[in-house]
């Protein structure tokens, strides 16, 4: 729910005051059949889609109410969050155009002309995410990074950024290990990294490269019932691990 302290009022509000002009978007990243893949929010009666959000609550913190939002959006408890970045332009969004395409969900008389925003990227397991809508909104779904719609406001904006943010980042923050499941293979792993990083990287390096590091463990069990030779499955090295991202030893460039 992007940029919504300025909509129709929620039934809360006079329990917990809205900060109107100050809001948050939330990329939420989940990897799923060699995708990386964004949460996104079809407003109610339209094919119009935008990114989870919302408006601070007088009473929270701006990291409790991504918590808040992600909760509401994912049904998880446990998400890693990282703020990334601020959206604070005068004209972020055309307002006559927004009015048009939402005139039947939001009052035009409630919506501000600016709204400072603060973006958050989070990753979460995709086999745990039950997407839920919100209260302007029908529906909830998993788009491929690859493949987004035109967004509402400046919203392919933002995802653009945070995909820059995580790129730099990934070195440092523990992006395998929140964005797969407990165990994964070989493959997987290569594939996420490319994803991310929007380049193919070489099976034979990548391989020596992540066991040099001693990142992760192989199992004795393999993945079945794919077309080609079964790979063995891994786990995360979770001490190791954060041990490389501390010293920012884990870059592919």
């Amino acid at each position: 729910m992007p940029d919504t302290g300025n909509l129709i009022e929620q039934p809360d509000e006079e329990q917990f005051p809205l900060l109107p002009q100050l809001t948050l978007d939330c990329i939420i990243l989940g990897f799923h059949e060699d995708q990386l893949r964004v949460l996104l929010l079809r407003w109610k009666d339209t094919q119009e889609w935008s990114l989870p959000g919302g408006p601070v609550r007088q009473n929270e913190s701006v990291d409790a109410a991504a918590y808040r939002i992600l909760k509401e959006r994912t049904g998880l408890d446990q998400i890693f969050l990282q703020q990334f970045h601020v959206f604070g332009d005068v004209a972020r969004y055309n307002q006559e155009e927004i009015k048009k395409k939402l005139k039947h969900v939001v009052d035009p008389e409630k919506w501000y002309e600016r709204a400072v925003s603060i973006g958050y990227y989070a990753l979460v397991d995709y086999s745990r995410v039950s997407p839920t809508p919100d209260a302007f909104t029908e529906e909830c779904q998993w788009w491929d990074i690859q493949d987004i719609p035109q967004l509402l406001f400046d919203h392919n904006h933002i995802i653009s950024v945070a995909l820059q943010a995580l790129r730099v980042q990934l070195s440092w923050q523990p992006v395998g290990y929140n964005l797969l499941p407990e165990q994964f293979t070989m493959p997987e792993l290569q594939r996420l990294y490319e994803t991310i990083l929007g380049r193919t990287l070489d099976p034979r390096n990548f391989h020596r490269k992540i066991q040099g590091l001693g990142i992760v463990e192989r199992l004795e069990t393999r993945r079945t019932g794919g077309a080609h030779k079964a790979p063995y499955l891994y786990r995360f090295n979770k001490a190791q691990y954060e041990a490389m991202l501390t010293e920012g030893n884990l870059s592919f460039s």
